[in-house]
């Protein structure tokens, strides 16, 4: 599996982005997908997942009530849907893929087996 994110960029304090993750090589159907991100100078941290279904979102405490993760399996694609950006959110965004994992929520990186290459956000306060 080869992911692809997109949809970072400069964004104001306050605005939104939309990120995108596609997914080529095979279907993401019964794979969870995860969002990750890391800043300068600071590890790796989770951001949200999503189940293979879809019905089991799960966020970091940062990211409740202001970002949503979804997918959409017919186009290969997990999405993370970034309102209300704060300018600690700025960081390059990871999406992750994985198909077995010890617990739920998939907080862990170190089980997600496939890794996009990233996608810079930027956020002017």
């Amino acid at each position: 599996v080869q992911l692809q994110a997109s949809g970072g960029g400069l964004v104001e304090a306050g605005g939104s982005l939309r990120l995108s993750c596609v997914a080529s090589g095979r279907n993401l159907n019964n794979y969870v997908a995860g969002w990750f991100r890391q800043a300068p100078g600071k590890e790796r941290e989770f951001v949200a997942t999503i189940s293979w279904s879809g019905a089991k979102p799960y966020y970091a405490d940062f990211a409740k009530g202001r970002f949503t993760i979804s997918r959409d399996d017919s186009k290969n694609t997990a999405f993370l849907q970034m309102d209300a950006v704060k300018p600690d959110d700025a960081a390059i965004y990871y999406c992750a893929v994985g198909a077995s994992f010890s617990r739920w929520p998939a907080k862990d990186g170190n089980e997600y087996t496939f890794w996009g290459q990233g996608t810079l956000v930027t956020v002017s306060s």
